[in-house]
């Protein structure tokens, strides 16, 4: 017996593309930094210095750790502070944006474990994922 194929209509998008400049695109490059989303995540209850963040955070380099930190803070989600201790202590917390970024970020973890326990039990039947129309 043969096999059946079926021809799909392809169908134009109605969806402008995205800009030129696309600040999406620009947020994915700076959240796939090696541990980006984890320092955002250790530094969501307040500021942690240094230290902190390298034993929150565990296998991370003192100079891989410096990089990110200094890239998220020319971005202008996290702020650095200097403490007038002896010797002086470095402190980083979340800017307003940071704050706002790391709320997102909780939003996509919580999806993130949603779509995990879906593997584990098993993928949603076909027809949810159809419109009540197509049905």
């Amino acid at each position: 017996m043969g096999a059946h194929f079926v021809m799909v209509k392809r169908r134009k998008s109605r969806v402008p593309p995205p800009p030129i400049e696309c600040p999406l695109s620009q947020l994915m490059r700076v959240l796939a930094g090696a541990w980006t989303a984890h320092v955002i995540w250790y530094l969501r209850e307040g500021e942690r210095c240094f230290t902190e963040l390298q034993w929150d955070i565990g296998k991370v380099s003192a100079k891989v750790l410096t990089n990110c930190l200094r890239r998220l803070e020319r971005e202008g989600i996290i702020v650095r502070s200097t403490k007038p201790t002896s010797p002086p202590t470095v402190w980083y917390g979340l800017t307003p944006v940071g704050q706002e970024l790391c709320a997102a970020l909780v939003n996509v973890i919580n999806v993130a474990q949603r779509l995990k326990r879906t593997e584990v039990i098993g993928p949603v039947p076909q027809n949810l994922h159809r419109t009540p129309s197509e049905r």
